[in-house]
């Protein structure tokens, strides 16, 4: 059995514009200090988020991750060099880069705004030789599944729907009522879980928003959640058939 759990406390920490960006980091940078170390094919994972004042991450580079960006709440404005301009992402939707050679753009989190930034390894060998691409997905894009006291937003399954080429990703948003509930763990494959809203009771302790769960090598995660709580999942190969970047440099 196989359950890790990383509180926001032990989180790693960034901010941007003098803290009017603050960011809590479950998968953060080597230089960053957080607890938790790349693993599968996952290599950061960012919560972001403002207060009272919208702001601008300038324009920045990248290559060879696959960078996804998750609007939890609010609104965002992006900018790349591939597009060339500037595009609103809403509330429930997603933007995927393909770094690929390189590409560099800009966010504008707009006041009270929550996002994910998570990057994959889609096996760096190849993908800092390909040219980079940009897709938006809207909201009203994935479907919604209610069922067995809980509402699934299939954000990608086994199907890939995001087309990554980071293999064996798949992405959902869960709401779930009050009580009992469980997820069933796929073998040979991690389930990460961050808690965005509410929380849940675990093994006889109450954990709260912003906590993040590694499961693996169970067959059911077992909790009992608030009401409507809200948890984001991400299931990934416990063995990617590639050597990752982390794994290159010693970073797991």
């Amino acid at each position: 059995m196989s359950v890790k759990i990383t509180l926001k406390t032990n989180q790693a920490d960034g901010n941007f514009n003098n803290g009017e960006i603050l960011e809590k980091k479950p998968i953060g940078f080597p230089q960053d200090g957080g607890i938790q170390k790349p693993y599968s094919n996952l290599f950061y994972w960012a919560h972001a988020y403002t207060s009272n004042n919208k702001s601008t991450i300038g324009l920045h580079p990248h290559r060879g991750f696959e960078i996804c960006s998750f609007i939890l709440k609010g609104k965002v404005k992006h900018f790349d060099t591939l597009l060339n301009k500037w595009i609103i992402l809403d509330e429930g939707d997603l933007q995927v880069i393909k770094a690929g050679k390189g590409i560099s753009h800009s966010e504008e989190l707009d006041s009270n705004t929550e996002i994910f930034q998570i990057w994959f390894d889609p096996n760096i060998h190849n993908s800092l030789y390909e040219e980079p691409s940009y897709k938006d997905y809207k909201s009203s894009e994935f479907e919604v599944i209610d069922k067995n006291n809980k509402i699934t937003k299939v954000i990608s399954n086994e199907n890939n729907l995001l087309n990554l080429d980071s293999e064996g990703i798949q992405v959902y948003y869960h709401q779930i009522n009050s009580g009992n509930s469980s997820f069933s763990i796929n073998d040979r494959c991690y389930h990460s879980y961050f808690v965005i809203q509410g929380g849940i009771n675990y093994s006889n302790v109450r954990y709260d928003k912003g906590t993040f769960f590694i499961v693996d090598s169970i067959k059911e995660f077992k909790f009992k959640a608030d009401d409507k709580t809200e948890i984001f999942e991400i299931i990934s190969p416990l063995e990617p058939s590639h050597k990752t970047y982390a794994q290159m440099h010693n970073l797991n």
